[in-house]
C-alpha cells in the first residue's frame, strides 16, 4: 500500500465515520436544534472529507486536475451551515420548543426586546 492510498483511505474513513456520527445525532438529539447541529456540523466534514479524498485521487493517481469536486466542496461549506441556521430560526420564529431539559434560552429576551420595539 502507497503513502497516497493510505491519505486517501484516512479521508474516506474519516469521513465515513463523521458521517455516521451525524445520522447517529439525528436520531440520538431529542429537538430540531440538537439535530441541526449533528446533522450540519459532522455530516458537512464528512461529506466534505469525502470529495477532498475524490479530489486527492483523482489529482495524484490519475493526474487530472477536476475543478468542479473544489467547486462542490466550497459550495457545501458555505451552504450546508446557513441552511442549518435558516431551518432553527424559522423553527424557533414559529414556536418550536426546546428540548424540556434545556438549560437556558439565549434568543428569548432578544426576541422579547425586538416585540415590544415594534
Amino acid at each position: 500500500m502507497t503513502a497516497i492510498e493510505i491519505i486517501l483511505s484516512i479521508f474516506i474513513i474519516l469521513g465515513g465515520f463523521l458521517s455516521l456520527l451525524g445520522s447517529i445525532g439525528l436520531i440520538r438529539f431529542p429537538d430540531v436544534y440538537g439535530r441541526t447541529h449533528a446533522a450540519t456540523k459532522s455530516a458537512t466534514l464528512g461529506v466534505i472529507s469525502i470529495m477532498v479524498a475524490t479530489f486527492l485521487f483523482f489529482l495524484l493517481v490519475e493526474g487530472i486536475f477536476v475543478g468542479k469536486i473544489l467547486l462542490a466542496i466550497l459550495f457545501v461549506f458555505l451552504t450546508a451551515p446557513v441552511a442549518a441556521l435558516m431551518v432553527a430560526r424559522a423553527a424557533y420564529r414559529t414556536g418550536v420548543p426546546l428540548w424540556e431539559k434545556s438549560g437556558q434560552d439565549d434568543l428569548k429576551e432578544m426576541y422579547k426586546k425586538k416585540m415590544n420595539e415594534s
